[in-house]
């Protein structure tokens, strides 16, 4: 595997900073309620900038790494909609006003990016220095993906957080929001704001979700490129797949059965080509099953849920919050 040209690094952030530019200071330069169909239409031109790469790299990095980058796309895609799961439970919780949501998703999504790089470097580094590794990596997928089936229907129980009861024990909270600040001043003193504890879950969850599936996509391929650029538009999109999807998550419980499956296989597959040092299971076999298992668990959502009206947030966003024990062990403790 050739190394990656330095221009072509540069040049793919760059046009990453110009599309968070253009998002932050054209799309969304005024704080406001994001509307379903804009937000179908967003996802649905990431979707497409994401594809048009895709083919650019069919075509000049061949069928290997093109079809690596659509499973990698499609993984983290999928996994990225666990997220959702969290944002919309966090943001009920909290009670976060809909103009301000975006803010926060748009700075989450920056320190998504920033923390997904620091880890795809040390996993490429650590995969090309230490052949073992990927056998940490198949089995951290494995269990990764049994925690997941474990706790689907667990509610978590925000209300006892401990990372916002470590921000609000050493730090100044305000009662009440102020507008979209994260922070203020009141009488020369610096106070955080409820809408910094949201960021801070919400930058904590992400750097969870990215320890979780880095791997999953180093069980398809090993190139560093391949690997931050299928993470990066699988990020760069989430934003908008929230505001589209926000409304009607409650319709997608079984895809959380889909992703836990994914990365079982994908786990199973990154320690059989481990052991016997070839790809035992072709790229396009991984990227089959993936979709068979994500789009078939969607499907099933979809036909088991029609008609079934919206329920309150707290009702069908389960699944696990970092910092947060489940309902139901905090119950039993008391």
């Amino acid at each position: 595997m050739e190394p990656t040209s330095l221009w072509l690094w540069l040049g793919f952030n760059l046009f990453v900073v110009l599309l968070l530019a253009f998002d932050l200071g054209v799309l969304h330069r005024k704080q406001r309620e994001i509307r379903v169909a804009e937000a179908l239409w967003l996802s649905f031109g990431y979707f497409v900038l994401a594809g048009l790469f895709n083919a650019g790299v069919f075509y000049w990095r061949g069928s290997e790494a093109g079809f690596a980058f659509m499973t990698g796309y499609l993984i983290e895609k999928s996994l990225s909609l666990d997220n959702i799961f969290v944002f919309v439970l966090v943001f009920t919780h909290f009670a976060v006003p809909p103009q301000y949501q975006h803010r926060v998703l748009f700075w989450g999504v920056l320190g998504a990016l920033a923390m997904r790089a620091a880890l795809i470097a040390v996993g490429a580094s650590l995969i090309e220095t230490f052949h073992w590794i990927v056998f940490v990596f198949g089995a951290f997928l494995i269990v990764t993906g049994i925690k997941m089936l474990l706790t689907i229907n667990a509610k978590p129980d925000l209300g006892n957080n401990a990372v916002i009861a470590l921000l609000r024990r050493w730090f100044r909270v305000t009662p009440d929001y102020h507008g979209e600040r994260f922070f203020v001043r009141r009488d020369g003193v610096l106070w955080m704001t409820p809408l910094f504890l949201v960021l801070a879950l919400v930058e904590i969850s992400d750097l969870v979700f990215a320890i979780d599936s880095i791997p999953a996509i180093f069980a398809i391929t090993s190139d560093p490129f391949i690997v931050y650029t299928a993470n990066v538009f699988a990020i760069l999109g989430l934003r908008a797949l929230y505001f589209a999807l926000a409304g009607i998550i409650h319709r997608f419980h079984y895809l959380k059965y889909g992703l836990s499956l994914t990365l079982l296989v994908v786990g199973m597959k990154m320690i059989l080509n481990g052991v016997f040092g070839e790809k035992v299971v072709p790229t396009e076999v991984a990227l089959l099953i993936t979709a068979v298992l994500i789009f078939g668990s969607m499907a099933l959502s979809l036909l088991r849920t029609r008609g079934v009206a919206a329920a309150p947030a707290e009702r069908y966003a389960l699944g696990w919050v970092p910092g947060s024990r489940p309902a139901a062990d905090v119950s039993q403790s008391r």
